[in-house]
């Protein structure tokens, strides 16, 4: 009975093994397959017809001392502050004119009364 099952551990560790060296000789070609293709220029962007990647809309060909030249020379002029993203644009509004807290005094506030979902709860927002 044990010669039995040392010799199908021994069939399924060479089927394993045979099966790795198999899938390495195959993926090496098919690495070799693309490689020729994109020198070729035959791929193709994405799978099934997805969209080709969009470029960096951060991505700038201009060097950054001129891009600081540019912003010194605006702050010079007036046209923008330092630190301004971009010249006149409107400050970003601050997300609640509560101070923290007010905001933790409520929310005590609220649990006393049982107001609060239990955790785990769903509150039904979305």
């Amino acid at each position: 009975m044990t010669m039995k099952t040392a010799l199908s551990l021994i069939a399924a560790a060479v089927a394993l093994m045979a099966g790795q060296a198999y899938a390495q000789t195959d993926r090496a070609a098919v690495k070799a397959e693309a490689a020729a293709a994109n020198k070729k220029g035959d791929i193709k962007a994405g799978e099934a017809g997805a969209a080709a990647p969009k470029a960096d809309p951060k991505a700038s060909d201009k060097k950054r001392s001129d891009v600081k030249a540019e912003a010194a020379a605006s702050e010079k002029k007036g046209e923008q502050k330092a630190g301004e993203a971009t010249p006149g644009a409107a400050p970003a509004a601050a997300k609640s004119d509560k101070s923290r807290a007010d905001v933790k005094a409520e929310t005590k506030a609220a649990v006393k009364k049982g107001e609060t979902p239990k955790a785990g709860e769903a509150t039904g927002k979305q």
